[in-house]
């Protein structure tokens, strides 16, 4: 027999929350989650989340009620040159660490009886048949450095890059090799004087963009994407590319100029890729970034992980209960996360279009300056509903 019902590759917040959601009341599953990784740590990510994922993390057990955090409700976007816009949001979000998040999730799910293996590399799934249960067709061997173990339901929540993701052969994994343009993502605590807390900025330089929002103790999430040309053009120093390329908009000199960067040294993470990918692959229940990725300009991605775990939680319970069958789950969930996320990735590709080169960038924001409808329109497109 199969040592837990659910194992879970990857301890990020897609992870994390799918397997507190599957500790409900009345539901025994038997759930493991293998981070690589020992808590608490940082990730390359913007830390802001979308309001309509409040709700789901306090029934998860996260007193965000209690932990003063800063409630983002505008936005400003800038052009290379330093032209700008400024609107309200209508839902807007809140700010939270990673490092904070991440580590307050998985103290919940130790305490929710769920498995964590930290500091432990899934190096391989291989699935077998099982042919005397044509409930849970399919049985899994997981080899990681801390052993092999079993399970009927793998779930992938390994973030935006992974060596699984090379040894599964994922096609999105070949096409990124031969893609024209790749990205690097950089991300830096800060402590900044004076910076609203309820203010998201994105500020656009040539190819990139970078992310500005308040995180709590008075910290600032900077955190930014751009293409590997641009840092290869400045001898892969990261350093020597903020001097010569983000600092030329006149927002990010300025912040560059006058914050207090808290790390030592930046966290990085590279050949990043917004290629399409799929939900379920290689029997595996794909979901966070692992699944698709939405541009970071139009932020969300936290909360698309945390939703496609409520989303593939609820059809996991129901095929332990027996009320749906293998391909039913398959079918449902992918159906669902279609549903839910497609037209959001898409018009993040479409939205970026507009941002990240610089002439082009330059000329979206004046066009789009005088139409605050519209911006509000694209915002919305970003966002979604509780869940």
């Amino acid at each position: 027999m199969p040592d837990f019902d659910v194992i879970i590759v990857g301890g990020g917040l897609a992870g994390l929350t799918l397997a507190l959601a599957l500790t409900r009341p009345n539901t025994p599953i038997k759930v493991a989650v293998f981070e690589k990784k020992s808590y608490p740590f940082h990730r390359v990510c913007g830390e802001y989340i979308a309001m309509e994922s409040w709700g789901f993390l306090e029934r998860l057990g996260v007193p965000l009620a209690d932990m003063k955090l800063p409630k983002i409700n505008k936005l400003c976007v800038s052009a290379p040159n330093g032209n700008y816009f400024a609107d309200e949001m209508t839902s807007g979000g809140f700010g939270i660490s990673r490092y904070t998040l991440d580590n307050l999730l998985a103290q919940i799910a130790v305490s929710q009886n769920v498995t964590l293996y930290q500091n432990t590399t899934v190096e391989n799934v291989v699935f077998s048949e099982d042919k005397t249960n044509k409930n849970s067709d399919k049985n899994a061997q997981i080899i990681t450095s801390n052993g092999v173990f079993g399970a009927k339901i793998v779930c992938g929540a390994f973030g935006k890059k992974s060596n699984l993701d090379v040894q599964l052969k994922r096609e999105f994994v070949e096409n990124t090799k031969t893609a024209t343009q790749n990205y690097v993502g950089v991300k830096y605590h800060i402590s900044l004087a004076d910076f609203p807390k309820n203010l998201i900025e994105l500020h656009n330089f040539k190819n990139g963009y970078c992310g500005i929002s308040a995180i709590e103790e008075d910290k600032t999430c900077l955190c930014y994407l751009t293409t590997s040309q641009n840092l290869k053009e400045n001898n892969n120093d990261i350093k020597l590319m903020e001097e010569n390329v983000l600092r030329k908009n006149p927002f990010l000199e300025k912040y560059f100029s006058t914050a207090k960067f808290l790390y030592d040294k930046p966290l990085a993470i590279s050949q990043i890729s917004f290629l399409p990918k799929k939900a379920i692959e290689n029997n595996i229940f794909m979901l966070g970034d692992a699944a698709g990725m939405i541009t970071p300009l139009c932020g969300n991605g936290m909360t698309m992980a945390m939703q496609g775990a409520s989303i593939l939680s609820d059809f996991l319970i129901a095929f332990f209960q027996e009320k749906i069958i293998r391909k039913e789950l398959e079918q449902n969930y992918q159906k669902s996360w279609n549903n839910h996320f497609s037209t959001r990735l898409r018009a993040g590709r479409n939205i970026q279009n507009l941002f990240g080169k610089e002439m082009i960038t330059n000329l979206a924001i004046n066009v789009l300056k005088p139409f605050p409808r519209i911006r509000k329109r694209l915002i919305s497109l970003t966002h979604g509903e509780n869940y």
